[in-house]
């Protein structure tokens, strides 16, 4: 069975190496596109909305400013498109987040090309899919994979002992204008019809190290990271951002959003320590479990700019269109050659380490240390007509609350105060203080920030 699924990557395989690659991706641009219907049942099967089409007053709280506002389409008609095949509209890069690293992050940014040369590709049965020998692994043969959603990238050499490739220690954001030369970022720009536009930026690093439960841990640690966020446009005008976290997230109204002082179209979002997990506020962000005893932890490191460097994409549910004219001059037509890689339905990283790997340990409190790598950008519900990518474990009422105020981290380097407007007109300041301490991490502050959040 393995042979015969990956037999296919032979086919060609002659056009990827050397001169051939040109004759390639001369072949492949003669398409326009690359077709990504193998995928496309899962991807189909993960919009959220049974009708394909939702009312904008039943995601916004505000019906009556956005109450001429047409619906959104999962899947728009040729009649309901804003955006031929492959455009980019520059209001896409005007208003693209810029992220804030950690300052301490020993994980950085790192180009998907030179990640998976770390490779071969495993069946979920440890079997080695042939053709993808040690050595030999490239982005346009991970894309001749089919099946592909039982495979994982498998590590050639011992990701534990932090070699250039999981830290991508070279890649800081140039300090003047914020770019990581090699490392783009992923841009797929979905037109949601009626005038909608959906702009998806996804970040990749090269491993996630999970947090620390009650002292103990790292847990969750995988080798592979995608984290995206979400900016949503109506005619050319930015009106939610929603950014990823532990299989979560979280929307905000653009304008409530921190911006980027040199140029306020930007919004911030800052990349959480290890985890990347993205939030719009510095300090400590409890998430999952109570009185914070799982956090992450943001802070204004250095500043990526991914628009400066990324690959661009539109994606119409079928099929995947290369940018037609990347903003940065030097990496026109880069995607091309890049080949089909958002075919590949597989993780992009090793799977979970079995226990009796002297590298795992597991606790009752925080599970294993190591767990499976990610699936990639097409498998993030990128249909999807309500911002959120999907519902956590407890949220099983499907909410997606878009945010009216920012949730501001908490502890000494939080730079707001969740609950305060609850209180700030309370008098004298000692009670408004009292409630203040009662309230702070506990469940009612939680409860309190949802409904007024």
């Amino acid at each position: 069975m393995g042979k015969m699924l990956c037999s296919s990557i032979a086919i060609g395989l002659a056009l990827l190496t050397g001169p051939g690659l040109t004759v390639f991706v001369e072949d492949l641009q003669a398409q326009d596109y690359f077709d990504v219907q193998d995928a496309n049942n899962y991807i189909l099967n993960a919009i959220q909305d049974d009708y394909k089409e939702v009312k904008i007053s039943n995601i916004l709280k505000d019906p009556l400013k956005y109450k001429d506002f047409p619906p959104i389409v999962s899947l728009p008609k040729q009649e309901q498109r804003t955006l031929e095949p492959g455009e980019i509209p520059q209001y896409v890069l005007d208003y693209a987040p810029l992220v804030y690293l950690y300052s301490e992050e020993r994980y950085l940014p790192y180009d998907i090309s030179e990640f998976v040369s770390n490779f071969h590709v495993r069946y979920e049965n440890g079997t080695v899919c042939p053709g993808t020998d040690e050595g030999v692994l490239t982005l346009q043969k991970l894309a001749k994979l089919k099946d592909s959603d039982n495979l994982y990238l498998t590590s050639n050499s011992d990701f534990d002992t932090d070699p250039e490739w999981i830290t991508g220690i070279k890649n800081k954001p140039n300090l003047i204008n914020g770019e990581i030369k090699n490392a783009p970022a992923t841009l797929i720009v979905v037109d949601k019809g009626n005038g909608w536009v959906d702009s998806y930026w996804f970040y990749f690093y090269s491993f996630n190290l999970g947090p620390f439960v009650m002292g103990q841990g790292p847990y969750g640690n995988h080798v592979g990271d995608w984290e995206h966020s979400l900016v949503r446009f109506y005619k050319g005008e930015p009106i939610i951002v929603w950014m990823s976290a532990h299989g979560g997230g979280g929307a905000f109204y653009y304008e409530n959003l921190e911006k980027y002082t040199l140029d306020e179209r930007h919004p911030i979002i800052f990349s959480a320590r290890g985890t990347h997990a993205n939030y719009p506020s510095v300090g400590q962000h409890p998430h999952d479990l109570p009185y914070d005893i799982l956090s992450d932890f943001t802070d204004r490191g250095p500043l990526w700019n991914p628009e400066k460097n990324y690959l661009g994409y539109t994606y119409d549910g079928k099929h995947i269109f290369p940018a037609l004219n990347n903003s940065n001059p030097h990496f026109v037509g880069r995607e091309w050659s890049y080949g089909n890689w958002l075919a590949f339905k597989g993780h992009w990283g090793d799977q979970q380490l079995p226990s009796n790997d002297p590298r795992q340990k597991h606790s009752i409190i925080g599970g294993y240390k190591y767990i499976n790598g990610p699936t990639g950008p097409l498998m993030k519900n990128v249909l999807r007509i309500v911002p959120c990518e999907r519902s956590k474990w407890w949220n099983f009422w499907s909410g997606c609350n878009v945010r009216q105020n920012i949730k501001w981290g908490v502890g000494v380097e939080s730079e707001g105060y969740n609950c305060g407007n609850l209180f700030v007109k309370m008098k004298p300041k000692w009670l408004k203080s009292v409630f203040q301490k009662v309230t702070w991490g506990g469940g009612f502050c939680f409860i309190i920030d949802l409904l007024y959040g």
